[in-house]
């Protein structure tokens, strides 16, 4: 379905909340890894990473120390909250540090929200997790800090030195050796001088391996950092629920208040007008009739009276389909081949008949699993070229588990609800920002209808067709909620 031009990608990720990852990497030779920019950067970062280190320690061990030093306080317990929300800062810092030299955009968790009241907000301090986090990076980053830059740049150092001995080694002072002989070059033990031209072949043999190994031996102090970052500085996956949530709760009570508006609209604008006009009507009737005015004139006031209450009859009517459709009534079966029938293109629906038994549909879910059809299908007749739509609706197990947009509602005891709209159009859909007029139309609507209810949505629409929105709705079991 080409339509959805005006809508916002429901499948974006919440504000602060992306997954963390990093940018995909080719591999590297064995033999050109020293010289590769990305190696240098890795050991850029391990460099910073130990300048940073002494300060961070610190902080993170002062941060506990005087937290719990100053909780036999009250104002001071203000000071202590500050200190472990300042972790929030210092892992901004190390964060930029993995994006700018490791190419891993970890994202940035929600930010602090003070509460109301004076004990809220001094416990919301002390307990921030995200500051907490952060000082456990910190406390545990620091050996590891000073053993991956001693490491490497022990491996790096010792790599080019012996790569190079044999230029240097004259500079160096001469010694006397075991066997009463004068010596210029490295000692190992009392009798063995690097002075040879093997020897100084050997030392030049294990700098070249050293300096090939230190890539290697880099990468996986980074690759630690790495894992680290990701599981101490971004969000938790609590907190990215917490911010989906209140994000999806928002976007439905705009949606909803604007329904609203927009039926109050509808209701002032044409039937509200219509029954005003059919009360005048009945009511210039009635005066000719009581004058004793002509009846014919009085006939065709009451005849333009009745065909407009039917015309406010019908308005009526359609206002209540778009709030809750008659067909539903019998069930999201017969709705939906209703719908069918009414359609402009020829819709196949196939409907599992596990999905209404047992009460597994509550009268909200039926309405949402309607108006995603509807709205789908509305789509590929507008905008899609399609010559026919497909819909699906049927059971699923426990897992509900879907790979659209939105959070999945996870593993449920009452399984899911899937919903799958193909049509063969000419394909290209996507998912783009409203136009502000505060409706979430077109499939930002539908993405924001389904997250409220915990579900997921997926759209699939390659250029050239065709277009699968797949949908997975939360439900509920035979012996309770889901």
């Amino acid at each position: 379905m080409t339509t959805m031009t005006a809508d916002r990608p429901a499948a974006a990720a919440v504000p602060g909340g992306a997954v963390p990852g990093g940018a995909a990497r080719p591999g590297q030779n064995f033999l050109t890894a020293p010289f590769a920019a990305r190696t240098w950067r890795e050991q850029g970062y391990l460099t910073l990473v130990l300048l940073l280190a002494p300060f961070a320690f610190t902080y993170a061990v002062f941060a506990v120390s005087f937290t719990a030093g100053i909780a036999v306080t009250v104002v001071g317990l203000f000071v202590a909250g500050a200190v472990v929300a300042g972790g929030r800062g210092w892992g901004g810092v190390y964060r930029g540090l993995a994006r700018d030299l490791l190419d891993l955009d970890v994202a940035v968790p929600a930010p602090y929200v003070r509460p109301r009241g004076f004990w809220h907000t001094i416990g919301s301090l002390i307990g921030d997790a995200t500051g907490w986090r952060a000082l456990l990076f910190m406390f545990v980053t620091f050996p590891l800090a000073i053993a991956a830059f001693v490491t490497s740049i022990t491996f790096l150092g010792t790599g080019l030195g012996g790569l190079t001995y044999w230029f240097w080694y004259r500079y160096l002072p001469e010694q006397v050796g075991a066997d009463g002989a004068m010596h210029r070059g490295a000692q190992f033990g009392d009798a063995y001088f690097l002075d040879t031209p093997p020897r100084m072949a050997l030392a030049a043999l294990v700098g070249l391996l050293l300096l090939l190994c230190w890539p290697w031996v880099t990468r996986i102090f980074v690759l630690l950092f790495r894992v680290l970052t990701t599981a101490l500085l971004s969000p938790t996956r609590a907190s990215l629920r917490v911010a989906e949530l209140e994000r999806s709760r928002t976007g439905t009570v705009e949606d909803a208040d604007a329904r609203l508006r927009r039926i109050e609209r509808d209701l002032h604008d044409g039937t509200q007008a219509r029954l005003v006009a059919v009360a005048m009507q009945l009511g210039e009737a009635r005066e000719h009739l009581a004058e004793g005015g002509d009846v014919a004139q009085a006939t065709e006031l009451v005849d333009t009276a009745h065909s407009s209450t039917k015309e406010a009859l019908t308005e009526l009517r359609e206002l209540a389909r778009g709030i809750h459709p008659p067909a539903l009534d019998n069930g999201l079966g017969v709705a939906l081949e209703t719908l069918a029938a009414r359609s402009a293109l020829p819709v196949t629906v196939d409907v599992d008949p596990g999905v209404e038994a047992d009460g597994r549909l509550t009268p909200a879910l039926e309405s949402i699993a309607y108006f995603t059809v509807a709205e789908l299908v509305t789509n590929a007749a507008k905008h899609a070229r399609a010559s026919g739509v497909y819909v699906l609706v049927e059971a699923t197990g426990g897992d509900a588990s879907g790979s659209g947009s939105g959070s999945g509602p996870g593993s449920r005891s009452g399984g899911a609800l899937r919903i799958r709209v193909r049509d063969d159009g000419r394909g290209g859909a996507r998912v783009v920002a409203p136009d502000g007029s505060g409706l979430r139309s077109g499939l930002a609507g539908l993405a924001e209808r389904v997250r409220s209810v915990d579900g997921t949505f997926d759209l699939s629409s390659p250029v050239g067709g065709p277009t699968v929105v797949t949908v997975t709705l939360p439900t509920t079991s035979p012996s309770g909620p889901a």
